[in-house]
């Protein structure tokens, strides 16, 4: 089926904005893309139509319980989680990574150790470095090759042992765009502590742009952030169901014990679990329309996985026209993967440096021409310091999603030579 990305704009209302006359360029999505009309739909409806909370003897009450339901059952299905006892929602991937911390760290004794990665967002980072002072924890660095932008596999089995007790990496990272071989990682990281490390997966950054199996990975947990999937700002997390009903939960007395709500904090944001399931049922959109899952006997798991892979092949699309491109302005450095035929192991995510230019500079220059990018760490900043560029200013990151268009990757392109010209 021809991928229409004129149709796909059209499911995005946001990026009907204009600036100077022309359309805004929406690369700033790793920090968080454009909802979709479904995700939007969802939460209206949710809040008009079963604004109740929960546990209550009338229709709006147990509309609304149901709602929280089939929320839990899209996320199963996105992620192929067994069961929806594993997902656990809550505001973002950071904070729900602090909660996690702060309950597995229960278990955790001075001299254990946990490995954490040069790769990650910090929001991977420091819940864990918290914990490991506050615990008496002895932390190690998984690093990667600031040439190549990838790990080393075989590292992970130098640096755990058996005592360490969690490895946490990220499924692909917002600075380099290296997607990460996490099953791989997460085998080796359990073959050298002998079963004893749980491993924690960040997917925040791989979600947009790749097919989620928490079956196959063999990690432990894996969170992520659905305003970087189309969606509003929340987050789930999936964990394995024998660690979550052994696991102490942090809340209120009068809370349950039981799962999928023993992780729950307070009253549930029913909308914004609308808003999740609405941009679930976009990926199904995408899969009937794009991906060729119009039988009427597929899974919503089909569909889902349809919608992602007609997404890829625009994605990979768009990343080598704009490193191509970029290979053409002289001085600049990008910090990730750049062979065409190693595509498959980044997300379109591209951040680059100039020697003699400021990042924030630059991001500024593409604001005025109404083309959004990020500039700095985002977030990155241990990727960045191995970079060498944290005291530089960071990197200009641009991250085109599926519902770009090569022509914004031009005007971007074009935009940046003008930039230059007027240095």
């Amino acid at each position: 089926m021809i991928y229409d990305v004129a149709a796909i704009r059209a499911q995005f209302p946001g990026l009907k904005r204009m600036q100077n006359g022309e359309p805004a360029v929406f690369f700033d999505n790793p920090a968080g893309t454009q909802m979709a009309q479904q995700a939007i739909d969802r939460m209206v409806w949710a809040m008009t139509e079963v604004n109740a909370n929960l546990g209550g003897q009338f229709e709006t009450s147990i509309l609304a319980g149901k709602l929280v339901d089939d929320a839990h059952e899209a996320a199963k299905d996105f992620i192929n989680a067994r069961s929806v006892e594993e997902i656990v929602f809550g505001q973002n991937m950071t904070t729900l990574t602090f909660m996690m911390s702060r309950v597995l760290g229960r278990e955790l004794k001075a001299g254990d150790e946990i490995v954490v990665s040069r790769m990650d967002h910090d929001g991977n980072v420091t819940p864990w470095m918290i914990m490991a002072e506050e615990r008496g924890l002895t932390l190690k660095w998984l690093d990667f090759s600031p040439e190549t932008f990838e790990f080393d596999i075989a590292q992970v089995g130098n640096i755990v042992t058996d005592r360490t007790r969690l490895v946490a990496v990220g499924y692909a990272s917002n600075v380099t765009g290296t997607i990460n071989n996490v099953k791989a990682i997460a085998a080796a990281a359990k073959a050298a502590s002998n079963g004893k490390a749980l491993v924690y997966v960040d997917a925040v950054q791989f979600a947009p742009h790749g097919v989620i199996d928490v079956q196959d990975i063999g990690c432990d947990f894996l969170v992520c952030s659905a305003y970087k999937f189309y969606g509003p700002h929340y987050g789930l997390l999936w964990g394995r169901q024998e660690h979550l009903e052994r696991l102490t939960a942090y809340k209120v007395r009068a809370a349950t014990e039981e799962l999928p709500s023993k992780f729950v904090t307070g009253t549930t944001n029913r909308e914004e679990l609308a808003g999740i399931m609405g941009a679930i049922e976009y990926y199904e959109w995408l899969g009937r329309n794009f991906g060729g899952a119009i039988m009427p006997t597929l899974t919503r798991r089909q569909r889902i996985v349809a919608g992602v892979e007609a997404m890829l092949r625009h994605d990979h699309a768009l990343a080598d026209r704009l490193i191509v491109g970029l290979k053409q302005v002289k001085n600049v450095r990008i910090m990730g993967i750049a062979d065409r035929a190693a595509f498959s192991r980044r997300v379109p995510t591209v951040s680059f440096a100039m020697e003699g230019c400021d990042p924030t500079e630059i991001a500024k220059f593409m604001a005025s021409q109404g083309i959004y990018v990020w500039d700095g760490h985002n977030y990155g900043v241990e990727p960045v310091t191995r970079l060498g560029l944290i005291d530089k200013g960071g990197v200009v990151r641009v991250g085109p999603t599926h519902y770009n268009t090569p022509g914004e990757i031009d005007r971007f392109l074009g935009a940046l030579n003008v930039y230059l010209q007027r240095r």
